[in-house]
């Protein structure tokens, strides 16, 4: 057994537990592994261990890694970061589900270059200038915007506040789902994945807890 595979083991049991504490079946939590700056090394461990989906923020990463896990064991790959227009199609071919749709250009673009693509709408809840999603008031019309596209609206995303107690943030999405019809919730990373199982998720973004910390950034 790897460290990572170790750490996968850690993880699945959390989950789990979280589950089980909120009286639902852990089968319906999704482990996402949270992929970014990790090394391809590790990612393959990960898929060995029994990690199926991968989670990418930045669109070069995912394109420069998804063509040397090809003969790893079976996975998806599902992009979570802030994602420009000008990248959606090159990363169509290889993405499953798109965590951060949060404006009607990009519901444009991945309809036209992605046809019939799961998506999920990601959420601002707290109204954070520096985050990326949209007002929770305007969800409703960017739904509604995606399904007009032939897209599939399958849920909602949100990252809560730093630094804040993120149940009453992960209470809220949840209820925003229950309000436009929809059924997953991508909430939760290594910090917070567990509050967020109980409060219904039924996908989580994990990298720290698989992976290890991430390496420093690189200095001018």
């Amino acid at each position: 057994m790897t460290e990572i595979a170790d750490r996968v083991g850690v993880v699945k049991a959390r989950i789990e537990d979280a589950a089980r504490r909120a009286g639902r079946d852990p089968a319906s939590v999704m482990l996402v592994a949270a992929t970014k700056t990790v090394d391809v090394a590790r990612i393959a461990d990960a898929l060995a261990a029994g990690v199926a989906q991968l989670g990418e923020n930045r669109a070069q990463e995912l394109l420069e890694k998804a063509p040397t896990l090809v003969d790893a064991p079976p996975h998806e790959w599902h992009f979570l970061g802030s994602l420009q227009r000008n990248k959606v199609r090159a990363l169509a071919p290889l993405v499953a589900l798109w965590h951060s749709v949060d404006r009607e250009p990009l519901v444009e673009e991945i309809a036209r270059r992605a046809p019939g693509a799961r998506v999920l709408l990601e959420v601002n809840l707290a109204g954070e200038p520096q985050k990326t999603g949209v007002a929770p008031a305007l969800a409703g019309a960017l739904a509604d915007a995606a399904r007009t596209q032939g897209l599939v609206v399958a849920g909602l995303m949100a990252v809560p506040p730093a630094g804040d107690d993120p149940r009453p943030w992960f209470a809220q999405l949840r209820a925003l789902a229950a309000t436009l019809e929809v059924t997953e919730l991508s909430m939760g990373m290594s910090d917070d994945f567990e509050i967020a199982v109980e409060e219904g998720a039924s996908i989580v973004r994990v990298g720290r807890a698989l992976f290890g910390d991430r390496p420093p950034a690189p200095t001018a």
